[in-house]
């Protein structure tokens, strides 16, 4: 997760050897702030062999970012969706989950258009009132008697909240839902050895738990088309595309990237949230004064966060970025972290403001893989952090946060905390 300012000194390090990708160095350190700052500084589009078995461009300058965004045709998100160092990417005959973040046009926005409007404001705002029961109830058993207690945040409050919202939205019941956290935990965190399962590899725990959820959401997926309902999970059941059905793989697939993307990443922006509020004290305390600038808390709260790491892109020409000359099947990897830090855009970039305003974050990704869940998103943490900036009297940390393994998605594993919550208002 997000740190608040280059913390190691890395100018005498040579650049081709900086550590951009070593899942060791994430759940050390965080994510490498001080590595990405001397690139954007030396050189923003950065052959990268360090670490990895196939080596690949890194992009750092939220320009460049956004403009590769904006070129899907360009540059395609297949065969490769991320940088993963300790193994290569999957020959794309081989590939067995197909959904958004590896389609392309014009599969990608056909599939997209499927459940794309039950993730608009509107489409949305029949879960408003759900989301605000499920954090008073969170937080009404965190409270307790109303005194000073102590516990892991992800546990009671970062981790079940998305998890319960989204089992709501796709209308898995309660006794699934320790299913659900542990699926997601395991495909997400398969490089970390405490969510890998015994005896197995990382790319083996990753297959194990989603073949387990392929064959879960494959049953739900049957009775919704016999017994259709409101939630998601039908609503994709019983799409058609140009006059059939989805192949099960898309089908599955589709249920695979909802459960996982719209979990995790929720999670550690909120985990990530309160860990930069306990760190920056003077904007809690602004906060609470000022509740109205919720909303701009928020934007402040994924930029500082920005939970997914980085995507790829493969150019399918020869072109040229900032005098570098990359061919076509070369891999561009997309750091967004280092965008939302950029000095050419944000003012200050590693302070911590509420108030920020313009924000021109990319924390949700920009173009036509802008985030499907980002309204979701956005709304889950607005809700939260209503409650507690008028529930939450006391708060600081009693450990280190435990991070997870992982150059893929910034994870926080578990937050110790020292906390006295009052009861709700009104």
């Amino acid at each position: 997760m997000a740190q608040a300012s280059p913390s190691l000194d890395v100018d005498s390090i040579p650049l081709e050897s900086l550590d951009i990708v070593g899942q060791d160095t994430y759940a050390q350190n965080g994510y490498p702030h001080d590595a990405w700052a001397r690139l954007r500084r030396e050189d923003p589009v950065h052959w990268n062999e360090h670490g990895v078995v196939n080596p690949f461009w890194a992009v750092t300058k939220h320009a460049d970012i956004v403009a590769i965004s904006k070129q899907p045709a360009r540059f395609l998100n297949n065969p490769r969706l991320a940088v993963f160092p300790e193994f290569s990417p999957p020959d794309p005959d081989e590939r067995e989950v197909q959904h958004l973040l590896n389609m392309d046009p014009p599969v990608h926005a056909a599939f997209r258009k499927l459940a794309s409007h039950r993730f608009t404001p509107r489409g949305l705002a029949g879960m408003t009132r759900d989301i605000e029961t499920i954090t008073k109830d969170l937080l009404d058993a965190m409270m307790g008697d109303g005194e000073e207690r102590e516990a892991d945040f992800v546990e009671v409050l970062s981790a079940p909240l998305p998890l319960q919202v989204l089992a709501e939205l796709l209308g898995v019941p309660r006794d699934m839902w320790p299913t659900m956290f542990d699926w997601t935990n395991r495909i997400i965190g398969s490089t970390d050895p405490e969510y890998q399962d015994e005896g197995r590899t990382t790319t083996e725990t990753f297959q194990a738990a989603r073949l387990q959820l392929f064959a879960y959401f494959a049953e739900m997926a049957r009775e919704r088309k016999a017994n259709p309902t409101d939630d998601i999970v039908s609503v994709i059941a019983n799409a058609e595309l140009d006059g059939a059905g989805l192949p099960d793989r898309e089908l599955l697939s589709y249920f695979f990237l909802l459960v996982v993307a719209g979990n995790e990443t929720t999670r550690n922006a909120m985990t990530g949230a309160l860990l930069a509020l306990l760190e920056n004290p003077d904007q809690w305390e602004r906060l609470r004064r000022e509740p109205s600038l919720v909303d701009s808390a928020v934007e402040e709260i994924v930029r500082w966060t920005t939970p997914v790491i980085q995507f790829c892109r493969t150019p399918v020409e020869d072109v040229e970025i900032r005098g570098k000359k990359i061919r076509a099947g070369e891999n561009l990897c997309l750091f967004y972290p280092s965008a939302n830090r950029d000095e050419e855009v944000f003012e200050d970039p590693f302070a911590f403001r509420i108030d920020r305003n313009p924000n021109r974050h990319i924390a949700f990704g920009i173009g036509e893989h802008f985030c499907l869940g980002a309204n979701l998103a956005r709304l889950e943490l607005r809700v939260m952090f209503r409650h507690l900036v008028s529930r939450l009297a006391d708060c600081e940390l009693t450990g280190p946060p435990e991070r997870l393994r992982s150059s893929f998605v910034g994870g926080i594993k578990r937050m110790p905390i020292r906390y006295r919550l009052e009861a709700a208002r009104g």
